[in-house]
């Protein structure tokens, strides 16, 4: 019999005994729903591909893949993944879920620990691997969605990409005071896609970066790898910080189409004053909206651009509302109209980029700390030895939007069996989280869980059988 421990007997009901035991119990058995998840989408195989490891690969006990594949699992199912490590080394679920050992013995297997993780971390923040990852991220979302539709891509696709400030605690490297933010963070770029609720990208920035700094090339490397894994035609959607004639040209030259709000000056406002005024008439009880084409070229634009004026009644008094879009696509494939309602589904990315902080809570907070000793010698001048911490940094950006769309893909699948849409939230609850144990035999493995989650679980991996995968 297991040794026990008796950890409590309530007072409310002294016939109770709560005890720990050395027995294979847990609660995460969705790691290893969403482990299956990685092998049909082929991530785990992509990974141990593409990433390139450094370390002697006759001596390591975890590959880098593993590694990866234990990230993005403990995040996915809620963990803070180094934090947490150790604590969950010899946890049933996860352990069977991470490791890449067939048969039974794979129950032995342990998690990584902290300390080897962080290795992986290092291993990753190498240029050519953040590359990778990026890669992978985009590419698991063109696997999720063509999985769907029998392997095709869809003709078009909208990308919203956007700042998203993560506040931390103290000086960490590249985090800097954001006034609009009103707190010390970091300020990534992060691509996604309002219509399928993926995550397509992100890049690391010091908090105080401007809204379209760095965005430029970041953009251009997103396009193109949605163009290569999910559609032919992608259209970049912005607001009003991305606005700049560098960017423009650079979208106009690659054949991007884009739409982007557009701050208000006094020369747009003095050219559409005639334009901006009521319709004669009683006004009716719902306030009205409307859209009216302006040619325009701002001073600091090459050429003129297409510019639609967006106008909306205000209910408590005569006055009209206003703002602006600038758009490359012409009024002969969208109307003023249809040009403000694909603005409008910015909100959807919006939500999207709100569950990834939420559910995932990426903890961006590596720091330099430079090694005192190595091979037990002192090292000399530790101080000035870099981590590269910002490097790790993006990383971890990058491995909780890898959770985000693996999470996704679960719950798309999910959404599609039910007919009804889902929160991640909700995901997590009622699917990846609930008792269960392991049983060793002399051939099998049983994984047990609670009954009353296992019609959910038939129901994802009924719809996700169904699809058509194929490997990015």
């Amino acid at each position: 019999m297991s040794e026990s421990n008796r950890v409590l007997t309530p007072s409310f009901n002294r016939s109770i005994e709560v005890e720990g035991r050395d027995e294979r119990l847990g609660s995460d058995p969705g790691a290893i729903l969403l482990r299956e998840i990685m092998e049909l989408t082929g991530l785990r195989r992509f990974f141990a591909d593409k990433v390139h490891d450094p370390r002697r690969q006759e001596a390591i006990w975890y590959p880098i893949a593993e590694l990866i594949c234990t990230h993005i699992l403990l995040i996915a199912q809620g963990w803070r993944h180094e934090q947490d490590a150790n604590r969950l080394r010899h946890a049933p679920a996860l352990g069977l879920a991470a490791t890449e050992t067939r048969g039974p013995t794979a129950a032995d297997r342990g998690l990584p620990s902290q300390p080897t993780l962080s290795r992986g971390v290092d291993i990753l923040a190498r240029d050519e691997n953040r590359e990778i990852l990026g890669e992978a991220l985009t590419a698991l979302a063109g696997t999720g969605f063509k999985a769907q539709r029998k392997g095709h891509r869809q003709r078009e696709l909208t990308i919203d990409v956007d700042g998203l400030a993560f506040p931390v605690e103290g000086h960490q490297p590249g985090s800097a005071w954001n006034g609009h933010h009103g707190c010390r963070c970091y300020d990534p770029l992060v691509a996604s896609s309002a219509e399928l609720g993926s995550m397509l990208g992100g890049l690391m920035r010091p908090g105080n970066a401007g809204s379209a700094g760095s965005a430029k090339q970041f953009i251009l490397d997103v396009v193109e790898r949605a163009e290569r894994h999910l559609c032919e035609i992608a259209l970049v959607r912005l607001d009003a910080g991305f606005s700049s004639e560098a960017l423009f040209a650079t979208l106009e030259a690659n054949g991007t189409p884009y739409i982007a709000r557009l701050k208000a000056n006094t020369k747009l406002d003095r050219e559409s004053a005639p334009q901006r005024k009521r319709p004669r008439g009683r006004p009716p009880k719902e306030p009205r909206r409307w859209c009216v084409d302006l040619p325009y070229q701002a001073g600091s634009w090459s050429r003129p651009r297409r510019v639609v004026l967006v106008l909306k009644e205000r209910p408590e008094d005569d006055g009209l509302d206003h703002f602006y879009l600038v758009t490359s696509i012409g009024p002969e494939r969208m109307t003023a109209e249809q040009v403000l309602e694909a603005y409008r589904q910015r909100g959807n990315a919006e939500s999207h980029m709100g569950e990834l902080k939420e559910v995932c809570r990426p903890a961006l907070s590596a720091t330099n700390r430079p090694k005192s000793c190595y091979a037990q010698r002192p090292v000399t001048r530790a101080g000035q030895l870099s981590s590269k911490a910002f490097a790790r940094n993006e990383v971890l950006l990058l491995l909780h939007q890898l959770a985000y769309q693996v999470l996704h893909i679960a719950r798309t699948a999910l959404e599609a069996a039910r007919g009804e849409g889902i929160s991640l939230h909700w995901l997590r609850r009622a699917v990846l989280v609930s008792g269960t144990r392991v049983v060793t035999g002399s051939r099998q493995l049983k994984v047990i869980i609670e009954n009353s989650f296992a019609d959910l679980w038939a129901q994802i991996i009924h719809r996700l059988y169904r699809w058509r995968w194929v490997p990015p």
